[in-house]
């Protein structure tokens, strides 16, 4: 199967029959080139969600319906061995297994790298290229306890949602700490005390999250087979929901695009030695 070109190399279609401009060559091969991510970077700023802490951009309908369709053949038609359980959803890993000490790295498939520089020519890297993907595929009723993704990973994730919406929470941690712009606060101790806000991921949309929304925070999906949009969901505007409503969830698929920057040159065996 021929890989597709991304046809959003102009705009993004958003709810109403708008669209947004998003200016990115279309990407046809292992062409990628990023001499100024700053000023990549600013292409997203039209995403931006506001009142909520730095930084999330939210670009609804980034693939097409047939690269949506395309995507989820390529993930099922993966060798069943790609596959890891876990409870409450099960993942495959692309690009290396992330470690301390280093990633060895294993290059991407075709039908992954060409995502991985059309999100990376956004600059959402630094300048650098996405080398790793993790692919999660959850049932309906299923979700992630709340967590953050660590210091293994440049500070910055970028998800594709294929074939159902979820709600992505946001969480203060269970001890905020003293931080330079506030007040050292006493932080609430329930999970449902400590969820602040949350944001709803349509399928085909693409999410960036990075500085305090990717680093101060955490972020998890509530085990459930549905979701009702409230005010705490800070998208809703670009999103085609509206407050009230209750969303049936279906399989969903993601494909969480991110740079590890601590690679190994040669393939070791990182379980020996200290």
């Amino acid at each position: 199967m021929v890989l597709p070109l991304l046809p959003f190399h102009g705009c993004a279609t958003v709810p109403g029959g708008g669209s947004r401009r998003l200016d990115l060559p279309a990407i046809a091969g292992p062409i990628f080139e990023m001499e100024e991510p700053c000023a990549k970077i600013l292409a997203l700023e039209t995403f931006r969600v506001e009142q909520v802490p730095p930084t999330v951009y939210y670009v609804p309908n980034f693939i097409s319906e047939s690269e949506e369709t395309y995507l989820l053949h390529q993930v099922y038609a993966a060798p069943k061995p790609k596959w890891t359980q876990l409870s409450g959803r099960k993942l495959q890993n692309w690009g290396g297994l992330p470690h301390p000490k280093g990633m060895v790295p294993e290059k991407l498939p075709a039908w992954l790298q060409s995502y991985a520089e059309k999100i990376s020519s956004l600059g959402a890297f630094g300048g650098k290229l996405a080398n790793h993907v993790l692919v999660n595929e959850y049932l309906p009723g299923q979700g992630i306890m709340p967590h953050e993704d660590g210091p293994l990973y440049f500070p910055t994730v970028t998800t594709i949602s294929l074939g159902s919406h979820t709600l992505l929470d946001f969480y203060h941690p269970v001890s905020r700490g003293q931080h330079a712009d506030s007040e050292q606060v006493p932080a609430p101790q329930t999970q449902e005390q400590r969820h602040f806000l949350s944001l709803l991921l349509e399928p085909r949309s693409l999410l960036v999250l990075r500085e305090d929304m990717y680093v101060r925070y955490l972020h998890g999906i509530r085990p459930a087979a549905s979701d009702a949009v409230t005010e705490k969901v800070a998208n809703v505007a670009a999103c085609g929901a509206a407050l009230g409503d209750e969303l049936r969830r279906d399989t969903r698929v993601s494909l969480t695009i991110r740079h590890v920057p601590k690679v190994l040159k040669t393939a070791i065996f990182l379980g020996r030695g200290k």
